[in-house]
């Protein structure tokens, strides 16, 4: 009997320390806040993900930017949304290309894909393709980081051989310096 109570009582003392742990890791439901991350510690607010779980798992993602947080760039021919810095333009680059739109824990790749970038210097003319911004993206208990790697947006100009797979495959993307680029994470929380 005097065993029993004291289970009760430690598990009486230990129920509200549990309550304080989320129950399961980050899930992709719901809609969620993209946010930028500047070298100087500043958050920019770029827009928001809607995340519609699937049957089978993972989840069908819709993003919308927040045009009231972006200017309008016209860069070599074609119109952009930037966030404009103190020392470079961050410009989103819609993939031109249908793909899925879904994600899994595991694989977040359409939606890396669905956030291309690139930078160029206010003093700088047109859109440089060439130096593409790609997040490999990876889920922590708070939400989705994701780290700036470079790319060639060039490389999508044409669409790709295999339409169901992303073509920006680890091989075609390279590691960034930490702070080298004026936005140096993103993330979705």
């Amino acid at each position: 009997m005097k065993t029993l109570r004291r289970w009760t009582a430690l598990l009486a003392l230990a129920l509200p320390l549990l309550s304080a742990f989320p129950a399961s890791a980050w899930e992709l439901s719901g809609s969620r806040q993209i946010l930028l991350h500047t070298r100087d510690h500043q958050t920019r607010p770029l827009g928001s993900v809607e995340f519609q779980p699937l049957a089978g798992g993972g989840a069908q993602f819709e993003i919308k930017l927040d045009r009231s947080q972006l200017q309008d760039h016209f860069l070599s021919m074609h119109g952009f949304k930037c966030v404009d810095g103190p020392d470079e333009i961050f410009c989103h680059v819609p993939y031109p290309y249908p793909h899925a739109a879904t994600v899994t824990a595991s694989d977040l790749r359409w939606l890396e894909h669905s956030l291309l970038f690139l930078y160029k210097t206010p003093n700088e003319f047109g859109a440089k393709l060439w130096n593409g911004i790609y997040f490999q993206m990876q889920i922590g208990p708070h939400g989705i980081v994701g780290t700036p790697q470079s790319v060639d947006l060039n490389e999508i100009s044409a669409p790709p051989d295999h339409p169901e797979t992303p073509p920006y495959s680890p091989d075609r993307r390279t590691d960034i310096a930490p702070d080298t680029r004026w936005i140096t994470q993103l993330t979705i929380e």
